[in-house]
């Protein structure tokens, strides 16, 4: 008798290609505890069925005809925000990925890579984290020194060094939640999270969401679940 796996993974996906759409598909179709509810080969038509489905997990090409796979994710943001998106993109540009990620993405995956990454963004963003294809991140940690800053005036570089409640923070903003959320997940006020994310940003001179998702980047935060 077949085991049935109770509340499966409800998966929608998006590609502007019928060829990836079929591929995808053929890698989550006999995975246990996931269900392919709803396939679309159009930014528009995808947009439509998130809203009226609202998929767990929506895997998103960028590139599709009708509206931008980014213009999509947006209102995805605005009217399903329970669906967490995974983009499947040949897109390599690490800036791009990290800006996608800081957009309101999930995880971002290259259609070069292996079934194996496709499958592990699913599982990190089902978990409750973020996922960013290796290739990416490889470049963006090469490009970067990201736990480092020039000291003042002397032109060499100094260790930052975040304490394990501005490490907390930081994380848990990096993987989306607010403030307020945060707070509530750490037992403290939403003014005493301002306090510790303000230090942090000075620490390392981050001052936008996009930089602190580029350091969780760099501190191997994406694949792991949140706190």
């Amino acid at each position: 008798m077949e085991k049935q796996i109770a509340n499966p993974l409800r998966i929608l996906i998006a590609d502007g290609h019928p060829m990836c759409v079929e591929g995808v598909r053929a890698v989550l179709r006999n995975v246990d505890g996931m269900e392919i509810i709803q396939e679309a080969t159009t930014g528009s038509d995808a947009l439509r069925l998130i809203i009226e489905r609202k998929p767990d997990i929506a895997i998103l090409d960028i590139t599709m005809p009708g509206m931008h796979g980014l213009a999509v994710l947006k209102q995805i943001l605005a009217e399903a925000p329970t669906t967490r998106v995974v983009i499947f993109s040949a897109y390599e540009d690490s800036a791009y990925a990290r800006d996608t990620i800081s957009a309101g993405a999930h995880g971002y995956v290259l259609k070069r890579s292996t079934s194996q990454c496709l499958l592990q963004a699913i599982d990190a963003v089902r978990r409750g984290g973020l996922y960013l294809d290796p290739a990416i991140a490889a470049h963006l940690v090469s490009g970067n020194a990201g736990t480092t800053r020039r000291a003042s005036g002397r032109g060499g570089r100094i260790v930052v060094t975040l304490t394990e409640r501005e490490r907390e923070v930081f994380k848990l903003i990096a993987f989306g939640f607010t403030n307020k959320e945060v707070a509530g997940k750490l037992g403290v006020t939403s003014k005493s999270i301002e306090t510790y994310k303000t230090r942090a940003s000075e620490k390392l001179d981050i001052r936008s969401r996009a930089k602190i998702v580029q350091y969780a980047i760099l501190q191997g935060w994406f694949s792991a679940p949140s706190s």
